[in-house]
């Protein structure tokens, strides 16, 4: 049973929603970062945010060691030294990887890693002993601090089904509708949504842009 999630990049502006929404709901939640006094900055931000529910913050390792189920929403330029760093404390859990592989200046372009996919790159990475689950990537931050009901939904993709229901609990406790999307191969897609949206939200006019499954009824 997941009890405690340490989102690693949580004191940027995405995991700091992520966490934010997953310690409402009940969840411990340890912000992870390279400097551990900038992590417990942001916990200590969150948990006023919160009206006292109290957030934890500590350097990646630690935070890694200290969770049941790990978040990463670092840029790409950090997700291969993040990983290398804790991928022995990862080992027996499952990691959700927030991650997409932009390549400033240009964002609005997807432009995927040689591994096929961030989520994927990380499967190498940490080898068969993590399940690697993709999602979250076409949220905006602005939705999640924002409190109210997120008018978006959210594709995931993993290393193995049972790991994909798993995170979709999480999506649910987050306040948002998740959708099995299937294996890690389609992390493909999904991260290269967000490249898409961007672009919609500069050609648009908006922030936020989102997407929305339709057809489909939740069992």
């Amino acid at each position: 049973m997941v009890k405690t999630i340490a989102v690693l990049g949580g004191t940027g502006k995405e995991g700091k929603g992520l966490a934010f929404r997953w310690a409402r709901a009940g969840y411990n939640i340890i912000i992870g970062s390279r400097e551990t006094g900038k992590a417990q900055s942001i916990a200590a931000e969150l948990t006023e945010l919160l009206d006292g529910i109290p957030v934890s913050g500590m350097d990646n390792l630690s935070a890694a060691q200290n969770a049941d189920m790990v978040v990463i929403t670092v840029p790409y330029s950090a997700h291969r030294p993040t990983l290398e760093t804790v991928r022995e404390a990862l080992q027996g859990k499952i990691l959700v990887d927030v991650t997409v592989p932009l390549v400033p200046p240009k964002v609005t372009k997807v432009q995927m890693p040689p591994a096929g996919s961030a989520a994927q790159e990380a499967r190498e990475i940490l080898g068969e002993g993590v399940e690697v689950v993709d999602a979250f990537q076409s949220i905006s931050y602005e939705h999640l601090l924002a409190g109210d009901q997120v008018p978006c939904d959210v594709l995931v993709t993993g290393s193995s089904r049972e790991a994909r229901l798993e995170v979709i609990k999480l999506v649910e406790a987050a306040g948002l509708i998740g959708w099995d999307a299937g294996p890690i191969e389609n992390s493909v897609v999904v991260e290269g949504l967000t490249s898409l949206l961007i672009y919609m939200n500069k050609q648009y006019g908006s922030t936020h842009a989102g997407i929305k499954i339709t057809g489909l009824k939740k069992a």
